[in-house]
């Protein structure tokens, strides 16, 4: 029986190692992780993240050939494949600071395979981690191995947060890079051979090992281009009249940009896209390639630009003060179907309007209130790191007093002045609009910051709406025209 051991049991490895127990009934698995807290959820029925249909997968192979456990070293040692989805974080401190990623935790995951093991492995980056990081990891373990052969490779992971197992049972490709050398290329074989599995070999494409290291970056970086692309249309959109949704279908119809990743929104979250773009940056700028580093930078400076101009439209619109008035803020994860809330545009929204003075009432039906409390007194590099380093709970500080946590979207809009839609739950679309209308103060204001709602229902009903990329209701545009600059 073949042995496999994932190290890091979150977003990546939980998912991924639960997926390959399924499909591979004859490969022991084990996942692994320092967190005693993170290792109990996963042999509990409440797992430590919600993806649709990971409960159901987990259920069927723990306890068979899934298991998961804080015994770290002995399932290394034991392992025949080790896969290593540990944090990268962004840098706090130090050269790159901001910009390069942090491989502490990779540099520690290396060091303590090489001291554990005493048979042959093969070592998978699962972790989205800068080019060339699989040299340094073989200088490590070359320099610690007591005669050990190790074979790196890269397998970067190609998921979307809330179809993170769907993505893992009918992936569009699974991309396998490694040394071109004999060695290196019977690895590659071994690990395509448990894909091979239930992938057909046609979606299974094999690289040199600084190719998919690049590759994922370079993914990540041009989906986040196209959200900031179309985001930073709708800005022009609601400037001009024209309806940003009807822009994103004229640009679908065209087969060579497709249909994708243009839904203008309050911007992009999650652990990937902001994260990867500032390490592509940091490499081309060590590259000398300025111009490069610059072009990717405005991704990012888009994506800041559009929340901090619906914080904007929010306060000039509400008199151009929302001190002491009550928003709800329906949606806290950073995109649907996930209970994840790093980089959540959320976080910028809420700090926005807190820094105004408002009261926030806070409603998502995934995330629970000591999550966004916590996320909402970290910075932001607390939260990007492993959650046995983060803070235990949150403080009262950051105008924290001035936030609540609703149980359901009538009691998060009771008595509110504005709403602000932050995550595109399907939950909001079958909200009783008059309701809540009836219990709110007047005017009444609604902000899609993710265009789900019927504009023209909720005008009809008497609220006062703003839809990103949308043409701006009178009252708005006057509203901004005479505003002090945010």
């Amino acid at each position: 029986m073949v042995k496999l051991c994932g190290i890091g049991a979150g977003y990546v490895g939980g998912p991924t190692m639960a997926v390959i127990a399924l499909k591979c009934p004859s490969i022991e698995v084990a996942v692994v992780d320092i967190s005693q807290s993170r290792i109990s959820a996963w042999n509990s029925d409440k797992l430590p993240i919600y993806e649709p249909g990971l409960e159901n997968v987990v259920k069927q192979c723990r306890g068979k050939n899934l298991i998961f456990s804080t015994d770290v070293e002995r399932h290394v040692q034991e392992a025949d494949i080790i896969f290593v989805s540990v944090n990268t974080p962004t840098k706090a401190r130090g050269l790159g600071a901001g910009k390069a990623a942090d491989l502490t935790y990779w540099e520690s995951a290396a060091r303590m395979i090489a001291d554990v093991c005493t048979s042959d492995k093969i070592v998978v980056e699962k972790s989205t981690v800068p080019v060339r990081t699989a040299e340094a990891i073989e200088q490590i373990l070359a320099h610690k191995s007591k005669g050990i052969k190790y074979q790196i490779l890269s397998n970067p992971e190609f998921l979307s947060e809330g179809t993170a197992v769907q993505d893992l049972l009918e992936p569009d490709r699974v991309l396998i890079g490694g040394n071109e050398g004999p060695e290196g290329q019977e690895a590659i074989k071994k690990l395509k051979d448990i894909y091979a599995h239930w992938v057909s070999e046609d979606k299974i494409i094999t690289t040199n090992i600084w190719s998919a290291e690049l590759s994922k970056l370079a993914d990540n970086a041009f989906l986040a281009q196209r959200i900031s692309s179309i985001n930073a249309m709708s800005a022009l959109c609601e400037a001009t009249g024209a309806q940003v949704s009807q822009v994103s279908l004229a640009l679908s119809k065209n087969p060579k940009i497709g249909p994708r990743f243009l839904n203008a929104s309050v911007g992009f979250g999650g652990s990937c896209f902001q994260k990867d773009i500032l390490n592509l940056v940091y490499i081309c700028e060590c590259n000398g390639l300025v111009e490069v580093a610059n072009y990717w930078k405005q991704v990012i400076k888009v994506n800041d630009y559009q929340k901090s101009r619906f914080v904007q439209r929010v306060v000039s619109s509400m008199f151009n003060t929302v001190s002491g008035k009550k928003i709800a803020v329906l949606g806290f994860a950073f995109k649907k179907d996930t209970s994840d809330t790093r980089k959540t545009p959320a976080i910028d929204v809420c700090k926005g309007l807190l820094g105004d003075d408002a009261c926030l009432s806070i409603y998502d039906p995934r995330v629970s209130a000591d999550q966004i409390k916590k996320d909402l007194s970290m910075n932001n590099v607390q939260w990007d790191h492993p959650i046995h380093l983060q803070p235990l709970s949150s403080s009262s500080s950051n105008g924290l007093e001035h936030v609540d946590i609703a149980e359901d979207a009538y009691e998060a809009t009771k008595d509110a002045h504005g709403i602000c839609i932050l995550t595109e739950w399907d939950e909001f679309k079958g909200i009783d609009f008059q309701r809540v209308f009836d219990d709110m103060q007047k005017p009444a204001f609604v902000f899609d910051g993710r265009n789900i709602l019927d504009v023209g229902k909720l005008r009809e009903i008497g609220f006062i709406v703003y839809s990103i990329g949308s043409p701006v209701e009178q009252w708005l545009n006057n509203s901004v025209n005479s505003a002090v600059p945010f």
